[in-house]
């Protein structure tokens, strides 16, 4: 049997595949359609047009022989789903749209894709209603296909590919990390220094499953066998108000919670975040007006203080530069705006 192993990494799956030692040469699509379930042989072509199979370290198009020992890695967007999608209409801002792409801009509080206790109701299921009456390119019925995620209570910019071949290339930018995404945070305490980069390999926490703790990188020990998975946050401070800073956070990685959780691990989590411990008072006096000030804070924003603010790829099709920018919601602005004054009228050294 081949020796085949699998991670799920964000909406992507990335199999190993090294070929048996008697293995006949076989077209690399057909081979792969053999090997690995529920996948087309349509998609592994798109996947391979799109850069995204491997043999040897090497890129390689759909009609490629294998041969005996030969090392497959294959990237295929979005696994299969467990459970019927069905379009609804749903609310939510769409700031760019043409024949490949879509880009939203998501407002707080609405789950991008079913899951556990969110069957119905997300953007997932919206988009499915909103393309019912567009196409994409050749006239072909346009369906939406999620290529990165961002958290229910996160708030800005979005990409959605509007078939398989422009979310396989989108797909491939992600998993190499070409995308550019940077979020704006709000978070406890006054940052040393103005700029920084946090990394730390990021895993379910064994306490909780629900949210993401940072785990050592283990010298000499292979990436399949780390605890974790490698995770890079850049940051830099754009505003301080004494006891919280507004952040600037630039992702190099794209795992599941990794601004929230490496802030936490390094002592400054986000304002209102209550998984990771920010819906308390971490900076700060003891004074009842001030717990009272804080209190006003967390009912203005009763979410974590994060939003994705700039979204930048190279468009599917054209190749072409894309950028957007999501202004701050008002609730953040709201509740920023209160720190500002508070710091203007209140010593927050400490």
């Amino acid at each position: 049997m081949a020796e085949e192993t699998e991670e799920i990494q964000e909406l992507y799956e990335h199999h190993r595949i090294v070929v048996d030692r008697g293995q006949e040469m076989l077209r690399i699509d057909k081979y792969l359609q053999m090997h690995l379930t529920n996948v087309s042989r349509n998609k592994v072509q798109l996947a391979a047009k799109a850069g995204c199979i491997h043999v040897n370290e090497q890129p390689v198009k759909s009609n490629y022989r294998v041969k005996p020992l030969d090392v497959i890695t294959v990237l295929l967007p979005e696994p299969p789903h467990e459970f019927e999608l069905l379009p609804e209409k749903v609310d939510f801002k769409v700031v760019y749209e043409d024949e490949d792409v879509i880009v939203v801009d998501k407002q707080p509080g609405l789950v991008v894709h079913p899951g556990v206790g969110n069957y119905t109701g997300t953007l997932l299921n919206g988009l499915l209603y909103y393309c019912q009456d567009r196409t994409t390119r050749g006239g072909a019925q346009a369906v939406p296909y999620l290529v990165h995620r961002i958290d229910k209570d996160t708030s800005g910019l979005l990409l959605v590919a509007k078939n398989e071949e422009a979310q396989a290339v989108l797909a491939r930018q992600f998993f190499y990390h070409t995308i550019e995404r940077k979020y704006n945070a709000l978070v406890w305490g006054d940052m040393e220094g103005d700029s920084g980069t946090i990394t730390g390999n990021l895993g379910r926490s064994p306490q909780d499953r629900r949210i993401m703790c940072v785990y050592p990188h283990e010298e000499g020990l292979p990436e399949e066998m780390q605890r974790g998975k490698h995770a890079v946050t850049h940051w830099r401070v754009m505003e301080r108000f004494g006891y919280v800073t507004l952040v600037e956070c630039q992702l190099e990685t794209g795992r599941t919670h990794q601004i929230r959780a490496h802030m936490k691990h390094i002592g400054h989590p986000l304002f209102s975040d209550a998984p990771y411990g920010g819906d308390t008072i971490v900076k700060g006096t003891t004074f009842s007006r001030y717990r009272q000030f804080v209190e006003n804070c967390f009912a203005v924003l009763p979410r974590q203080a994060l939003h994705a603010r700039i979204l930048g790829f190279e468009h599917p099709a054209t190749g072409n530069h894309m950028h957007f920018e999501s202004q701050l919601p008002e609730d953040m602005i709201a509740c920023i705006e209160r720190w500002r004054n508070y710091a203007n009228h209140h010593d927050t050294t400490e």
